[in-house]
């Protein structure tokens, strides 16, 4: 399904500058559309909405915003100040819609999230077409700016869900969802997508049928293109990819060390100690090292609680559990996860592949993901679910601790917490399966490997 979405476009990839662009087209021609994505996203992250576009007949071009995939380039200024970053972006935007812009149509904007106030601002710059804003929240949409916009808001995001009402209502006070209002020249429609979230939003059926919809409405066209569920697709297969390491990892030989159960208290205090400690200790340490926001900050917070619950462990349970690596079995999980996984996410879901600005950041974040990811394999070893999701939970609550101790510098830290999950989900399971052949310490420095790599290809770079 995922291959079929792609039938018929040509897809082609070039730099606008330092900007990485890709190009989704069947050749006919039709007017241009600029693509973004939202903070921390990619240019694969669109592509539910750019292929669609694109076998409808739009010459589709989504790109990478400074810091973000594969742009090497970081994000910088301040990013709390209309002047700082967002003028960066902005003005990054404009390079872009003229790169592609030609005599005739006028091109059509379409963002997500962070892309939406860019997008808005970028309208007011330059004579554009329509405007499609997914998750939208800009102050910058005025009753008669932009003149085209369509606000698409998933029905689990409540907040975002008000304001999209707001835009359309000052054009029509009367206005409701999924109706389209207009005054003179402005047209307006704020649309409720069903069944989504913030992220799902990116692969919505309704979503994307209403962005073409709309762009057919504004250019006088009828093309047509099918909206197929690329989300559960990309779930199925990730899933799958997961659920497959099992097998795979059960031909190399087993050789795991003895398991002794846990007591509830001692596992109690090894699993909640270092997250009650951990913030109070990292909270006075100077973290602006790294050029990629919080990330530093997360190496310190990582190492410091790997190392305290291994010596727990240590203290607790002696060698009990432990075993020397198998490098079979850890080169197997590392080229399954990084060659395998990562291929397919980076192929249908989100950048997955560092650029050279980022391989000495997974470097640095090692250091904290590798004691991390070897005290987490090792309190886990041979464990019951409620014991692991205390132990997860924990790690959770000590990076909301983090932030609340330091909300100003610390408050993008909170984007890890969906990161961590679906690490676990994944490659924790993958992990699981190779600790049960080879032993915790071989899924921990395996884990902590990739781990470091998933966290330094999702942070945006940022210098200050």
């Amino acid at each position: 399904m995922l291959e079929r979405a792609r039938v018929g476009v040509e897809i082609t990839r070039y730099n606008v500058g330092e900007t990485p662009v890709t190009r989704m087209s069947d050749g006919s021609g039709g007017p241009a559309v600029v693509v973004a994505h939202g903070f921390a996203g990619s240019r694969q992250m669109m592509q539910g909405y750019g292929l669609v576009l694109a076998r409808a007949g739009y010459d589709v071009h989504a790109f990478d915003f400074l810091g973000h995939g594969r742009n090497p380039v970081p994000m910088s200024g301040d990013v709390g100040a209309l002047s700082g970053t967002t003028q960066r972006l902005v003005d990054q935007t404009l390079t872009v819609v003229d790169a592609v812009d030609r005599a005739g149509a006028p091109v059509a904007l379409l963002g997500h999230s962070m892309a939406t106030d860019v997008l808005v601002r970028v309208a007011d710059a330059r004579e554009v077409g329509p405007v499609v804003l997914l998750s939208a929240f800009s102050d910058a949409i005025k009753p008669r700016h932009p003149t085209d916009l369509l606000i698409i808001t998933g029905a689990w995001e409540p907040g975002l869900t008000d304001f999209a009402m707001r835009a359309a209502r000052m054009v029509d006070p009367a206005a409701q969802s999924g109706e389209t209002v207009r005054e003179d020249d402005v047209r307006r429609q704020a649309l409720l997508a069903p069944w989504v979230e913030h992220v799902a939003i990116l692969h919505s059926r309704a979503g994307r049928q209403a962005a073409l919809d709309w762009l057919n409405g504004f250019y006088g066209r009828a093309g047509q293109a099918g909206t197929p569920l690329t989300g559960w697709a990309l779930l199925a297969l990730l899933a799958a990819v997961t659920a497959l390491f099992g097998p795979l990892a059960r031909l190399l030989p087993k050789r795991t060390p003895p398991y002794a159960p846990w007591r509830a208290p001692a596992f109690l205090a090894v699993a909640l100690l270092p997250a009650i400690a951990v913030p109070l200790l990292a909270a006075p340490i100077e973290t602006r090292v790294l050029p990629v926001l919080v990330a530093d900050y997360l190496a310190l917070h990582l190492a410091l609680y790997g190392v305290l619950q291994i010596a727990l462990l240590a203290w607790m349970r002696g060698r009990a559990g432990l075993s020397w690596p198998r490098p079979a079995m850890a080169a197997l999980l590392i080229a399954w996860g990084l060659g395998v996984f990562g291929v397919a996410l980076d192929r249908y879901g989100a950048n997955f592949w560092p650029v050279g600005p980022r391989v000495p950041i997974i470097a640095a974040l090692c250091l904290g993901a590798v004691p991390f990811m070897l005290a987490d394999a090792w309190l886990a070893w041979g464990t019951p679910l409620w014991q692991r999701v205390v132990a997860r939970l924990a790690f959770l609550a000590s990076l909301i601790a983090a932030v609340v101790l330091d909300t100003e510098r610390l408050f993008f830290l909170v984007m890890i917490a969906p990161v961590t999950v679906l690490f676990w989900l994944t490659f924790g399971t993958m992990g699981r399966a190779a600790a049960r052949r080879a032993g915790p310490v071989t899924a921990g420095l395996a884990l902590g490997l990739i781990l470091a790599w998933a966290l330094g290809v999702s942070f945006p770079l940022f210098r200050a």
